[in-house]
């Protein structure tokens, strides 16, 4: 399942006019991490629209309401789109969200997913911050999720997943992390069986969202449902 990190080629420079124009009929919705607002989306949300696409962001209660009020706006916000296609970036507990809106239910438009440092299989550093007074109140109502983790995707959206593998981050002083990890969440965390495609960035979990590189993966995945091509 997972990948090789691979140099991806400018999604601006190389991409023709044309594909640019379709993608203008597509929609992309972005979903934030724990703790984190819509204003950490900007960086990707802006090379996303430069790559031709309409972006809105998802802004959510994640400790004090958990996952599922997302969940569902989010659906509502799928369903009103007039586009051809409406897409679902999430980064870390995003991603979940994005899953979960989608998982088993039809109707809704067309589109992908990319998911941005996601503990799929559940989180160790949630699982260590546990073991700490208060720590679970710090998770709030996105506990459960982060601790166990989502099933096998059987959806027919494709999914791709990129993983960071810089090791820096709050996460690694709070227990051990299994390498190669973006200092809160491991690589091993965030494959799961069912997805299209895998692939890791020299990144850290918060670094992700600035990654020029990261953004042109997302664009790839957007369009071909690949990172890159498949060798002949």
């Amino acid at each position: 399942m997972s990948r090789a990190s691979r140099r991806p080629i400018d999604a601006r420079a190389s991409t023709p006019r044309a594909v640019v124009e379709s993608a203008s009929r597509e929609h992309v919705i972005l979903l934030h991490g724990i703790w984190m607002r819509g204003i950490t989306l900007l960086p990707l949300a802006r090379r996303l629209r430069q790559a031709g696409y309409s972006v809105e962001t998802i802004d959510y209660a994640s400790v004090f309401r958990g996952i599922q009020p997302a969940v569902a706006r989010l659906r509502e916000r799928m369903a009103a789109q007039d586009a051809d296609a409406v897409h679902l970036v999430g980064h870390s507990l995003g991603s979940l969200v994005a899953l979960e809106a989608t998982r088993g239910v039809r109707g809704l438009p067309k589109g992908g997913i990319v998911c941005i440092g996601p503990p799929l299989r559940g989180s160790a550093v949630a699982r260590a911050l546990t073991g700490f007074p208060g720590g679970r109140l710090l998770l709030g109502q996105s506990a459960e999720p982060l601790l166990e983790g989502v099933d096998a995707w059987k959806g027919s959206r494709p999914v791709g997943v990129i993983a960071g593998k810089l090791p820096f981050g709050l996460g690694i002083t709070l227990g051990p992390l299994v390498a190669p990890h973006d200092g809160t969440v491991s690589v091993e965390e965030t494959q799961l069986a069912g997805i299209a495609d895998h692939c890791t960035v020299a990144a850290s979990h918060t670094g992700l969202l600035f990654s020029s590189e990261v953004a042109e993966l997302t664009v790839a995945f957007l369009r071909a449902g690949r990172f890159a091509p498949t060798p002949r």
